[in-house]
């Protein structure tokens, strides 16, 4: 019962570190346009913005390499070794679901990843990291 219950709470988590990704990677881009407008100089810093762009370029590639995300396919694992249907549970876990995986044809989420993607990499153009300067 123990070692169902680890599995369960490790797909959990899994599922809220998935969910944080989205919310970094969806977020990361209004913070960025956001904070340009507004003067906030943090949104620029090289560490911030390549991680948002790798994040992103890991999204797209995986769409059209037609690849599961892992965090995807680990969660999965977890509940299957849990004995718990693949998308069924708690409350906060049924909605964090609901969030995170709709119902639509591939070739939907490779566009919108995709123009996505392509929006990341306008703002890295329009507004451009920026390096701490050696002093």
């Amino acid at each position: 019962m123990l070692r169902l219950q680890t599995y369960q709470t490790l797909a959990d988590l899994v599922l809220v570190l998935h969910v944080a990704l989205v919310l970094f990677v969806v977020g990361g881009l209004v913070l960025i346009v956001l904070g340009n407008l507004r003067g906030w100089s943090w949104v620029n810093a090289w560490w911030f913005r390549l991680a948002h762009l790798a994040t992103i370029a890991i999204v797209v590639a995986e769409a059209w390499w037609g690849i599961e995300c892992p965090l995807t396919t680990l969660e999965r694992w977890l509940r299957e070794q849990a004995r718990d249907s693949t998308y069924a549970g708690s409350f906060i876990e049924h909605w964090l679901q609901a969030l995170l995986f709709w119902q639509a044809p591939p070739w939907v989420f490779t566009t919108a990843y995709t123009l996505f993607g392509l929006a990341v990499v306008a703002a890295w153009w329009r507004f451009p990291p920026k390096r701490r300067s050696a002093t």
